[in-house]
């Protein structure tokens, strides 16, 4: 766990090693979730970015017989 300190102006650098886990560019956008005394910060992914990403994944659906 990384330890960081807010600025005078409210900011809060993002550790380099963090930055390059999840590949963060400069302009990209985040979601601010608050939960009680907790801060969570989701990517906002491009949806072509997400391309592909469900490919594998079995998408048959099992029917009863009298669906069918």
């Amino acid at each position: 766990m990384t330890t960081v300190t807010v600025s005078s102006k409210f900011q809060v650098v993002i550790p380099k090693d963090i930055r390059n886990k999840i590949e963060l560019k400069p302009g990209q956008k985040f979601q601010v979730l608050n939960y009680g005394d907790r801060i969570e910060f989701v990517l906002i992914k491009n949806i072509k970015e997400l391309k592909g990403f469900l490919n594998g994944i079995d998408t048959t659906i099992e029917r009863e017989k009298d669906r069918i």
